[in-house]
């Protein structure tokens, strides 16, 4: 049976999305650190569930899952796994800054490698990279996450591009929306500025993107302008307005 690997599947956009690839029939393989909020997922899903409570922040571990899934018909992963660091650069622990780039960028390069190569050797399978819209500019006040979710952005095309040069029929894409309506906020510590989308809408648009084989995924005609004048205006118009945006954001007592 096919099988979809999801991280960050204990709730939100990964929650979303292993709902939906169960019901096209794939069996799950849920990652995340809590395995009573996986269990929740594997009760709602349709298929055969697979939990591995598992903090990906840590090196070793993405190696772990890798090998606990290498024997399954591994079609697709979906690197959602991730949180934010709210504040100035130096406002925050340093530790609580690169746990969070460990996850957000460092998970997602290594899985995407590990599960790439097979994938390849295969000539099927798709890589679902969550990214944000915040990979297309420089982010104050949450500058960490903007530059992770950069890196994710920049790596996910480049490879897509390689993939696309040597005939390969595997496909990467790279999910970018901007806020949707998950626990993200609360772990940074911070409430949304900006309306979000609910994550079942952006899960559903990052699956149907990516079985269209479409590189980049932007949820939402809004969102999509936002993207697009982040890429066009000057740099320092748009870090002033992100600024602003992220300064309208109350910090959670």
């Amino acid at each position: 049976m096919p099988t979809a690997v999801i991280t960050g599947a204990s709730s939100g956009i990964g929650r979303s999305m292993a709902l939906i690839l169960s019901k096209k029939g794939y069996d799950l393989v849920l990652a995340a650190r809590s395995k009573a909020e996986l269990e929740k997922t594997a009760h709602m899903a349709k298929t055969h569930c697979t939990i591995v409570p598992i903090d990906l922040s840590v090196r070793e571990n993405c190696f772990k899952l890798y090998e606990a899934t290498r024997n399954m018909d591994v079609e697709i992963l979906i690197n959602n796994a991730g949180f934010g660091v709210f504040g100035e650069f130096t406002s925050s622990s340093l530790e609580s800054q690169l746990n969070m780039l460990d996850l957000n960028a460092g998970a997602v390069h290594t899985l995407t490698y590990l599960y790439l190569k097979d994938m390849c050797k295969k000539d099927r399978g798709h890589i679902l990279n969550v990214a944000s819209l915040a990979a297309f500019a420089p982010g104050p006040l949450l500058s960490g996450y903007y530059a992770g979710k950069a890196y994710v952005y920049n790596l996910s095309l480049a490879a897509a591009h390689e993939l696309k040069h040597n005939g390969s029929s595997v496909k990467i894409s790279v999910l970018c929306p901007g806020p949707v309506n998950t626990n993200f906020n609360e772990r940074a510590g911070v409430n949304f500025s900006i309306k979000p989308i609910s994550s079942k809408y952006c899960a559903a648009k990052g699956i149907a993107g990516m079985f269209k084989g479409r590189t980049v995924i932007i949820p939402g005609l809004f969102n999509k302008i936002t993207a697009a004048a982040m890429r066009l205006l000057p740099q320092k118009l748009v870090m002033d307005a992100c600024y602003a945006v992220q300064k309208r954001k109350k910090t959670k007592q």
